[in-house]
């Protein structure tokens, strides 16, 4: 998968978009360098239509154990690669789940959270398959970058589109974002912390300050090539860790049941 990768000021804003379909920019040094050592971590992919028929076993045998394969967009838009993605990744043996890039300009979120889905994005408690996320960034399509909402409206559409995934599936989504993007266009918000998984992206050998409001983050996205097919990843704690984050809490796998 690529994304709109923007750099903003200076080398460390250096970011991806997850599910934009505009062509990755190079990193301004050419490859990004490899992360320094990020402590007990498990590697991982993203990946979309970009990346059309994925080699799952070359990348299972280099060392990924899980991939996030974009599934919708907006509610007009779904992936024509991510049946067998998805598939692909879960036939090695991989964790995998899906993701949304969100549009706030074209619909509501509880509109897109429902076809998210109804498309591949829900969670079941089987162990082996991860929340869904959001991807919330920078407006590919326009030069406003908060797709024409404020701040407070922004974060209205991400507590409805989280709140109506939650009711669906039993699970908060995982928010993939930037920090330099959140902090602009949710001033900042601090409300989606205790809930929301964050998915970091920040292209650079640190995964650097985070956006507002969480103090760790369960997933960085450090490059967007190298060692596997798409994004590079990296799950922050080991694998029984990932394995837990997969199953979910005993809450959230009765909750899941009943919706």
């Amino acid at each position: 998968m690529t994304g709109a990768a923007r750099l903003a000021g200076a080398f460390a804003l250096a970011v991806a978009g997850l599910g934009s379909t505009a062509a990755a920019v190079p990193h301004p040094d050419g490859v990004a360098p490899a992360p320094r050592d990020p402590g007990p971590s498990v590697h991982g992919m993203d990946v979309s239509g970009h990346q059309g028929e994925v080699d799952w076993r070359g990348a299972w045998s280099s060392g990924a154990r899980f991939a996030y394969v974009k599934a919708t967009e907006g509610t007009g838009f779904r992936s024509s690669t991510y049946r067998a993605q998805s598939s692909g990744a879960r036939a090695v043996g991989m964790l995998r789940g899906a993701y949304h890039f969100g549009r706030p300009d074209v619909s509501g979120a509880a509109e897109q959270a429902r076809f998210f889905v109804n498309h591949g994005g829900g969670w079941v408690p089987d162990g082996r398959t991860l929340p869904g996320v959001l991807d919330i960034e920078y407006n590919p399509y326009g030069p406003d970058d908060c797709y024409g909402l404020g701040p407070a409206r922004m974060s209205q559409w991400i507590a409805e589109f989280s709140d109506t995934y939650r009711g669906l599936t039993g699970r908060f989504p995982a928010i993939y974002t930037t920090r330099n993007w959140w902090n602009t266009c949710t001033g900042g918000n601090t409300g989606f912390a205790e809930n929301n998984p964050l998915w970091v992206a920040r292209y650079g050998p640190e995964v650097g300050q985070l956006p507002a409001g969480w103090a760790q983050h369960t997933m960085w996205q450090h490059d967007n090539g190298g060692t596997f097919p798409g994004d590079q990843n990296l799950f922050n704690g080991k694998m029984a860790a990932l394995k837990r984050f997969a199953a979910g809490t005993p809450r959230q796998r009765a909750a899941a049941e009943r919706s």
